[in-house]
């Protein structure tokens, strides 16, 4: 017999895990909705001409790509196999799962640009796949919780995308988190005045990587791409994690006092910083990593990267100024900017802190018991009203013992049992127990609703 299993990477979520999930699920939308953001919806499957070429090299190797239906062999021969995969791979699949919600958005807003308004905003709460290696917060299934704005290059949208982090994990009550932002013009800044520019993304690519490989190892992938390792030694003080926002923005005037790009990227960074101070909130949780990187290819602006502190786990979320990803589609000149919370570390890490509320995971409010055909009448009538009156109910649906009944009641964590005899019958009243308290009261069938009604 087949011992059943599911693929690594992936996760099977109970009623208690959905329970948390929809918490965050929720919190987030209704941030989403208070700043203006509409909800929208992509395909599981893309093309893969909308996903390739849009997440780097490396992006390309981790899509999970969806094999042609019917015989998917047949339009192929031994001579396409020995040419190697980039030969023989669209011959025998054209779509793939989506990598991220970003680039099915970027097509969405070209081929329906004709009936949106710009400047367009949307939010998008669905599941991505990643052919990556699963390891702790690392999954190849997990949930993305998208807004972005396009059609406009005001900064003020990167301002507000920084009060909506703020404001969600406020309402998670995750107090302790750094919001890391830098400026993709900062790092083209940066690879011009170490005498290597146009390899902004061979740098981007390789910087990333800091926190898993450290200085050394990306100082040295750099070499092996070509970089002078004397220029390299300029990237010292950018490896300095000690310097305040104020201290950062200084160095930065001083390292592109001839780099027209570098000194762009600051003048963004300042205008945000105004903005935010306008908000005058009391804590934005900000600080300027000039080694933030993010290494999706298609970031042209500001880029933001959320850490929860004291969990060993990756950024819970991320996001960034795009200027032209709707050009690849036949859009130019289309910015937007945005973010997106990763919901499936966001929910290990408030697991490990322990910052969910108490919740019960059928919703159920009553349950009512069921001792024979007569009993089962009259609570299918009770369940009927109850219902009617907005409070979730069920009837047990076997007839059984007392004892057996109420184990089941207690492990869904059910607030009420109505239970349902002779007397209760004959008298035409009902026996609720607060399951909590343990108190019993024998009440008409209006009292039964009002009681449970003003426990809430």
């Amino acid at each position: 017999m087949q011992k059943p299993s599911i693929p690594r990477g992936t996760r099977d979520f109970g009623p208690e895990q959905m329970v948390k999930r929809n918490y965050i699920f929720n919190t987030i939308k209704s941030v989403y909705q208070k700043y203006g953001f509409a909800q929208l919806e992509t395909p599981t499957m893309e093309n893969l001409s909308v996903l390739t070429g849009k997440y780097g090299d490396e992006g390309d190797q981790l899509l999970f790509k969806v094999l042609n239906s019917g015989d998917y062999l047949s339009k192929t021969s031994e001579e396409d196999y020995a040419a190697g995969s980039k030969i023989f791979l669209p011959k025998v699949s054209e779509k793939g799962l989506r990598y991220d919600l970003t680039v099915p958005f970027a097509r969405y807003v070209v081929m329906h640009r004709n009936e949106i308004s710009f400047p367009f905003k949307r939010f998008q709460i669905q599941p991505v796949w990643r052919a990556d290696r699963p390891q702790k917060g690392r999954y190849r299934e997990f949930y993305q919780c998208d807004a972005d704005v396009v059609g406009t290059d005001s900064l003020l949208c990167e301002a507000e995308i920084i009060l909506m982090i703020n404001d969600v994990f406020q309402a998670l009550q995750l107090e302790d988190f750094t919001i890391k932002f830098n400026n993709r013009k900062v790092l083209t800044g940066i690879t011009e005045v170490i005498g290597a520019p146009g390899q902004e993304t061979t740098f981007c690519v390789a910087i990333d990587k800091l926190d898993k490989i450290g200085k050394e190892k990306v100082i040295e992938e750099l070499v092996n791409n070509g970089f002078s390792k004397e220029n390299l030694q300029q990237l010292d003080p950018i490896f300095d994690e000690n310097k305040s926002i104020t201290a950062a923005l200084d160095f930065l005037k001083t390292f592109f006092a001839q780099c027209e790009i570098g000194q762009k990227g600051i003048e963004e960074i300042e205008q945000i910083l105004a903005y935010l101070q306008a908000y005058q909130i009391e804590n934005d949780h900000l600080e300027l990593d000039l080694t933030l990187a993010r290494g999706l290819s298609y970031y042209t602006g500001a880029i933001f990267e959320v850490k929860a502190n004291g969990v060993k786990i990756g950024s819970i979320c991320g996001g960034g100024r795009y200027d032209n990803l709707t050009g690849v589609f036949g859009l130019p000149d289309v910015s937007g900017v945005g973010i997106s919370f990763g919901v499936d570390r966001i929910y290990d890490v408030l697991d490990e802190l322990n910052l969910y509320p108490e919740a019960n995971a059928s919703a159920l409010q009553v349950m009512i018991t069921n001792f024979g055909p007569d009993e089962m009448v009259v609570g299918i009538q009770l369940m009927q009203a109850l219902r009617e009156a907005g409070i979730n109910s069920e009837l047990y649906p076997d007839a059984a013992k007392m004892k057996k009944q109420m184990s089941y009641a207690n492990n869904n964590k059910v607030p009420y049992v109505v239970v349902i005899g002779e007397d209760e019958i004959k008298s035409k009243s009902f026996t609720l127990k607060n399951m909590e308290s343990g108190e019993q009261e024998t009440l008409k069938i209006d009292e039964v609703i009002s009681k449970i009604k003003n426990s809430h």
